[in-house]
């Protein structure tokens, strides 16, 4: 097939999807795929001449405020490049930012280019920690209780946000930016004196903060493939959480698939992994990730709509762990992706 995967992009994570769309381009060709690539921040791109490395810290604000101001408007400009619309199937390596919060799915359907992954609205409601909180919710998936900040309080009312986070979350409290991945911009606060200066840094790369309750526990996620569970893993980071660093540093991180669970809890976490995936309407390739504690119960933290499929990356890990090798990982992703558009276009005929 002709395949173009979109990389890079302009989001904190541009780093991690440069390398899981450069690992899955070359997984494609293996298969014998006509693969070409295009960043959303710069054109098309000559997949040989790509660094695939990830750097142990997120690009700065200031490096994705000057590569969107150089391609302000190249995102729409896709839809002019024939490596987009001619395309038997457009994969996204994108990660964070308009390449997961909705934005180019949206573009891509309204160009009827098929696409990996979620859709515009699932996409968006993944996206928006506040609205997925919401549905995991009323799907009977549990999630730790949350407060929202649409904007940075006035200076009389941050003694309000303090008390309002002791009366409803108390410490710790996990502080982030609402539409953002790959833990850019999250803080754990254990005193209050650390509180409002988390909450700022948070809002450095997002216009709503999250303020949540912190689940001590294991560290547990369950990938989603065409609505099948994946084997649960855990995750052992070196630091307090599992921070951009233990992610994409090797030997900060320790994963085990499948995770030393109980038969039952680890069914558990697949239905209520599978619960979440409904809830939000994904399709394709998802992982969900959760928090375990002593006691046995479990914590939905977010969705994934567009894991990463680097070296390091858990998705990868868990369709290894259920006898899939990466190649044929890459390969499902894109068939199902033609099966969801024949799927979709069925039921619109209907």
């Amino acid at each position: 097939m002709k395949l173009t995967v979109l990389l890079g992009g302009t989001s904190s994570e541009r780093d991690v999807s440069l390398a899981s769309g450069l690992r899955m381009a070359t997984a494609l060709r293996r298969r014998g795929h006509d693969v070409r690539a295009v960043d959303p921040a710069v054109g098309v791109v000559e997949l040989d001449g790509l660094d695939g490395g990830v750097r142990t810290a997120p690009p700065t604000v200031e490096e994705l405020d000057a590569l969107r101001a150089g391609g302000a408007g190249m995102a729409a400009r896709m839809l002019t490049l024939s490596e987009v619309t001619d395309a038997d199937v457009v994969v996204l390596g994108l990660h964070g930012g308009h390449g997961e919060d909705g934005t180019i799915q949206a573009l891509l359907d309204m160009a009827d280019v098929r696409y990996t992954g979620s859709g515009h609205l699932a996409s968006a409601l993944a996206m928006d920690k506040d609205l997925s909180k919401r549905l995991f919710r009323d799907a009977g998936v549990q999630t730790a209780n949350w407060i929202m900040l649409t904007g940075w309080p006035e200076a009389e009312a941050e003694a309000d946000v303090v008390a309002t986070v002791e009366e409803e979350i108390g410490y710790p409290v996990v502080v982030k930016p609402s539409k953002q991945g790959s833990t850019v911009g999250l803080s754990v606060v254990r005193r209050r004196e650390q509180l409002l200066g988390a909450v700022l840094e948070a809002f450095r790369h997002d216009d709503e903060v999250m303020l949540e309750s912190f689940i001590p526990g294991r560290e547990l996620t369950v990938g989603i493939l065409g609505g099948e569970a994946l084997p649960v893993g855990e995750i052992i980071p070196k630091n307090e959480i599992y921070d951009y660093e233990c992610k994409y540093t090797p030997g900060m991180a320790v994963e085990e698939f499948p995770a030393r669970l109980e038969a039952d809890v680890a069914a558990l976490l697949q239905e209520q992994a599978r619960l979440a995936f409904q809830a939000l309407k994904l399709r394709g390739c998802a992982r969900i990730d959760f928090r375990l504690t002593d006691s046995g119960e479990s914590y939905c933290l977010e969705a994934n709509t567009l894991p990463g499929m680097t070296e390091t990356s858990l998705i990868p890990q868990a369709a290894a762990a259920a006898g899939i090798d990466f190649d044929d990982l890459c390969e499902r992703i894109v068939t199902l992706a033609m099966t969801d558009a024949v799927a979709s276009a069925a039921q619109e005929e209907g």
